[in-house]
C-alpha cells in the first residue's frame, strides 16, 4: 500500500525535473525599439497604424519580459535608413540590456561594403536582416553572393524574413557559403498553424539540414490569422509548426524571439511566453537551456 508520505515523495521527485528545467536567464532574440517623436521620424511602423506607432523603448519592453527571466535582448532593425543602424547601436551603447544588433544593410547597394565596415566596427553589430524577397529572386548573383561572403569573413550572420519561398534557396546558399551562419526568422512564415502546407514543411526541413542554419520561434500568434490581439494561446493550437521545426533543426538550431512589440498584434507578451514554455519544458533542461540561451549565442555572437 502507498502511503501519503510515499505518494507526496514520489510526487515530488516526478515534479523536480520541471522546476529544475526552468532556465534561469533568457535571451530574446527578436525585438523591435524605435521613436516616432524623434525630428526624422521614422520610416516604420506606418503613422496609421495605432498600435504599434508610438515610442518603443527598452524601459517598457524590460517591465514586461524581466518578470519571465529575460535577461537580453538581441534586437532587429526595421527600417531601411542607414542611419538608423548607428541609432540602434547608440541605444545599445546606453542599455546593457542589449546584447547585440541585427542591422538593416542592402547587400546590392553600391556603399553595402563601406557601412558593413563601418558598422562592423563596433561589437555589438552581430548582422543583418535581409529580404527573403531579394534572396529569392537574386540569391544566386555573383554580387549578392559576394556581399554576404563579406557577413562571413566578418563573423557576422544574416537574419531572413518574408514570404517563405525564400526559405528554397538556403541550401544554394549554404553550401556557396558554407561558414556563414543563417538565422530563419519567425519560422519560415509558416502562416496559421491549421493551413501549414507540404511544401512549407519540407523546405523548413531541407534548411535545418543544410548547415550553419538556425531557426527563431517568435511570430507564431501574428501569424494565426486571427484578429488583432485574438490569437489562440494554447499550446496545442501552435504544435504542428514547434514539431515540424523541432524536427528540422533539433535542440541546438532553434533560438527564442518574441518578436515584440509586434507580437501585440496576436497576443500580449505574458501569452507569448505562456505559449512557447510549456512545449520546450517538455524537452528537457538541457535542451531548454539551449534555446532560451546558449543556441541564441551561437548564432549571434554578441561580446561577453
Amino acid at each position: 500500500m502507498i502511503t501519503r508520505r510515499t505518494f507526496l515523495a514520489q510526487a515530488a521527485l516526478v515534479a523536480a525535473p520541471l522546476h529544475a528545467a526552468e532556465p534561469t536567464r533568457i535571451v530574446d532574440t527578436h525585438t523591435h525599439f524605435y521613436d516616432p517623436t524623434r525630428p526624422e521620424g521614422v520610416p516604420w511602423p506606418d503613422p496609421k497604424d495605432a498600435l504599434l506607432y508610438r515610442k518603443v523603448m527598452p524601459a517598457e519592453y524590460r517591465k514586461l519580459a524581466e518578470p519571465h527571466g529575460v535577461r537580453g535582448t538581441v534586437v532587429v532593425e526595421a527600417s531601411p535608413w542607414v542611419e538608423d543602424n548607428q541609432w540602434l547601436l547608440d541605444l545599445a551603447a546606453r542599455e546593457p540590456f542589449i546584447l547585440g544588433i541585427v542591422g538593416n544593410l542592402d547587400p546590392l547597394a553600391p556603399d553595402f561594403a563601406t557601412n558593413l565596415a563601418r558598422f562592423t566596427k563596433n561589437p555589438k553589430f552581430r548582422g543583418i536582416r535581409v529580404s527573403g524577397k531579394q534572396l529569392a529572386e537574386r540569391g544566386t548573383e555573383v554580387a549578392y553572393r559576394d556581399a554576404i561572403r563579406r557577413l562571413a569573413a566578418a563573423d557576422l550572420s544574416l537574419d531572413l524574413n518574408g514570404p517563405s519561398d525564400y526559405l528554397a534557396q538556403i541550401p544554394a546558399l549554404c553550401r556557396a557559403i558554407p561558414e556563414l551562419r543563417i538565422i530563419i526568422d519567425h519560422v519560415g512564415s509558416a502562416g496559421p498553424a491549421t493551413k501549414l502546407t507540404q511544401q512549407w514543411r519540407d523546405r523548413i526541413r531541407a534548411a535545418g539540414e543544410s548547415g550553419h542554419v538556425f531557426c527563431k520561434i517568435s511570430a507564431l500568434p501574428e501569424q494565426s490569422g486571427e484578429p488583432t490581439g485574438k490569437a489562440p494561446t494554447d499550446t496545442a493550437h501552435y504544435r504542428p509548426i514547434l514539431d515540424a521545426v523541432w524536427e528540422a533543426f533539433g535542440e541546438k538550431q532553434v533560438i527564442f524571439g518574441s518578436n515584440w512589440p509586434v507580437s501585440d498584434n496576436g497576443t500580449t507578451f505574458d501569452n507569448v511566453m505562456k505559449i512557447i514554455r510549456p512545449y520546450i519544458a517538455e524537452k528537457g533542461p538541457v535542451a531548454e537551456q539551449r534555446y532560451f540561451e546558449s543556441n541564441a549565442k551561437d548564432a549571434y555572437r554578441w561580446p561577453a
